[in-house]
Parts: C-alpha cells; structure tokens; sequence
C-alpha cells in the first residue's frame, strides 16, 4: 500500500466518525414539532431552525467527502501495477521423485496365530451346547 493511499484511507476513516458523530448530534424534524406543541422550546411552529442548517450543511460537504475519498481508494487499489502475493505461490515445490514410493513403505508386522496375543482372543467358533434363539 502506497503512502498516498494510506493517507486517504486514514482521511477516510476520519470521514466517516465525523458523519456519525454529526447524525448523531442533529434532532430529528419531529422534535421542533413537538416542541411547538406545548415544548415551550421554540416560539415558531416550523421556524427559527438555529444550528440545525449548519449540521445538515456538515454534514452534506461530509458526505460529499466520503463519496470522493470512496472512489478514490476504489481508482487507486485498480490500479495497483504488482499482484498480490501469496504463501501459496512462495512455498517450495515438493519434488515427486524423492517423495518415497509404495515400495520404500515398511510393511506392518502380521499378528501370528501361534503368538501369546492370539492365544488371548477368543475363539468364535461354533458350540453345541449353544442356546437356539428361536
């Protein structure tokens, strides 16, 4: 990332906490409304706005700020002349001809019948005395 293009995404950034924080400050229309009303706030039922046209001018010229700076980050990562890299494409190649093969693979030892662990299994065969489940 290039020094211009971390500038504007930290102007960005900023961009967008100050609209936040701008919204967040304005009332809403309804509040003047319900201040005529027996709010005993403003003296005028849809007048004197006050403060309220230099935050909606705020936060216009904001807005107008965040969609530049928006299309700039979008022009500048396009035109970004090297690709991305990648671990994928750093990592060493395996060579297949010194993986070992089927043949250099050791065997697992069989189990004997006449072995001391084979003499411990019981045997399944078959018994007369056996209980006919029917």
């Amino acid at each position: 990332m290039t020094t211009l293009q971390t500038a504007v995404l930290i102007g960005h950034t900023l961009i967008a906490i100050l609209i936040i924080v701008l919204v967040l400050i304005q009332r809403g229309k309804g509040a003047d409304a319900g201040a005529a009303f027996g709010g005993g706030a403003s003296g005028t039922v849809f007048g004197a706005r006050g403060s309220s046209s230099f935050f909606s001018r705020m936060t216009a010229v904001l807005a107008t700020a965040f969609f530049a700076t928006s299309l700039t980050l979008a022009y500048m990562s396009s035109q970004r002349a090297e690709a991305p890299t990648s671990l994928i494409e750093s990592a060493p190649i395996v060579d297949e001809a010194a993986a070992p093969g089927a043949d250099e693979v050791p065997e697992l030892p069989t189990l004997d019948p006449a072995d001391e662990a084979a003499e411990d299994m019981p045997s399944l065969e078959s018994s007369d005395d056996a209980v006919d489940p029917e």
